[in-house]
């Protein structure tokens, strides 16, 4: 991904607007009921770990900025089209999708970015790690077609399977299997879940199983996976998905924020531009999602709570 100008709130927008909004020195324990400033409307895509992000960015607009929140599960592409009509303020995880900021942020003018998760994306296909040390030649795409059998399944029509998750995922995988040739079909879970329950068999019972995924996702504490090599990405070999013969590239993972309620609300803006936590972070908070059974507004009370000094910079940094 090449590297792109942001659109940036004018410092002395941000000074007045905290000077008159008084947001300074707000926290979790004041006595009095605080009066809502508004609302913040938070679009959550269909994985866990943007879920952890947006719980514990959600927690702290509630309880430090006091601000409402209004949580919205969207599909990633939907989420983009509330930017033009005002039915969403706010991504969390934004993956790449250069084609939708150059609709919404560079043509459309009504989103911007906003810095980005600290997050590293990978996208990939998987396998147990068993199978490599089993079946070497699965480590590279070429072998692939040499063990189609151990990947047959009654969904794939003869073939072998290719497990992809929600369809509405960032993924070229049925280009990528028809333009590199292999012997294989794309199948669809139909949610993270789904694929993670499916992994995890794999792993435990020893069943084979090769499918897409990505990090940085708790999956990969519970049990080792290994990345299939696929044709070295190169800018531009992606453009044209039909043609498409590459592997993904590395997503440096990046928010966006609808232009028009940065410019109205300069603390959240900062709250969410100074947002930044490394992969581990996020497992850690999508896993007491995923794993203990927290609600989201759980998990991100626990961590908040454990990490003050974390995010009291988020807060602080620019005020």
């Amino acid at each position: 991904m090449g590297a792109r100008k942001r659109v940036r709130l004018s410092a002395g927008l941000v000074a007045l607007s905290l000077v008159v909004s008084g947001c300074n020195g707000f926290t979790s324990g004041d006595a009095a009921p605080v009066a809502k400033r508004g609302v913040v409307k938070l679009a959550v895509n269909p994985w866990v770990g943007y879920e952890a992000n947006a719980a514990v960015v959600a927690y702290l607009l509630e309880h430090e900025l006091h601000y409402e929140v209004e949580k919205k599960a969207l599909a990633e592409d939907v989420s983009w089209q509330g930017f033009e009509t005002g039915d969403v303020d706010l991504i969390m995880e934004n993956w790449g999708h250069e084609d939708l900021k150059d609709k919404y942020i560079r043509d459309k003018k009504v989103a911007t970015e906003v810095g980005f998760t600290g997050n590293k994306g990978v996208i990939g296909w998987y396998v147990p790690k068993w199978m490599v040390e089993a079946y070497p030649a699965i480590l590279n795409w070429r072998g692939l077609n040499r063990h189609t059998d151990l990947f047959k399944t009654p969904e794939s029509g003869g073939k072998g399977q290719l497990l992809d998750g929600d369809p509405t995922f960032v993924t070229n995988d049925e280009s990528l299997v028809r333009n590199l040739g292999l012997n294989y079909k794309v199948v669809y879970s139909g949610s993270e879940e789904a694929t993670i329950k499916a992994a995890l068999e794999a792993a435990e019972k020893r069943k084979p199983l090769l499918f897409y995924f990505y990090e940085p996702q708790w999956l990969h504490s519970k049990a080792e996976f290994v990345r299939i090599g696929l044709p070295t990405h190169e800018d531009g070999c992606d453009v044209n998905t039909e043609t498409v013969a590459c592997g993904y590239p590395e997503y440096i993972l990046d928010k966006i924020m609808r232009i028009e309620f940065a410019r109205k609300n300069p603390d959240v803006y900062e709250l969410v531009e100074n947002f930044s936590w490394s992969n581990a972070e996020q497992n850690e908070v999508a896993g007491y999602i995923a794993n203990d059974g927290m609600k989201p507004e759980e998990a991100a009370e626990k961590w908040v709570k454990e990490n003050r000094r974390t995010w009291e910079i988020w807060l602080s940094q620019n005020s």
